[in-house]
């Protein structure tokens, strides 16, 4: 019994750790944000561009993992499904570019031969972690 908790804590830290880094790498080697604020000449709202973006990381963090349930009135429903509209809009929009990413960093690495394979890989255990996720916690 106790191995299986010690798996379970395995798995989810290196989940962890995957997303993290994928969320760091998304913001810094993409410059998600510095890019945005280049295009909407916002250069005066840096610091609250930063401060959404921690805010809303540790707001997303609390939701998944506390029990916590609150109901909203539409419009601000309406409001909030806008934002993450937008968010997947811009995610998508950045994924397009990663693409490029991907063959640099398997150079640097010396992987220039199993880039097939990291690509594979990635999507094996995006597929299977969303199956895993629908099937055991959501019912």
């Amino acid at each position: 019994m106790i191995m299986i908790k010690l798996l379970e804590v395995m798995i989810g830290l290196a989940s962890g750790l995957a997303v993290g880094a994928g969320f760091v790498a998304f913001l810094t080697v993409l410059g998600v944000i510095p890019r945005l604020i280049q295009l909407s000449k916002t250069h005066v709202f840096t610091q609250y561009y930063e401060t959404s973006v921690i805010a809303g990381a540790l707001f997303g963090t609390f939701l998944s993992f506390s029990s916590f349930v609150f109901s909203l009135p539409v419009f601000i429903e309406m409001v909030w499904g806008l934002f993450h509209g937008i968010f997947i809009g811009m995610l998508a929009a950045a994924l397009t570019e990663v693409l490029n990413v991907f063959p640099i960093l398997a150079k640097r690495v010396g992987m220039d031969g199993y880039i097939l394979g990291f690509l594979m890989a990635l999507v094996l255990g995006k597929v299977l972690g969303s199956l895993f996720q629908w099937m055991i916690f959501v019912k």
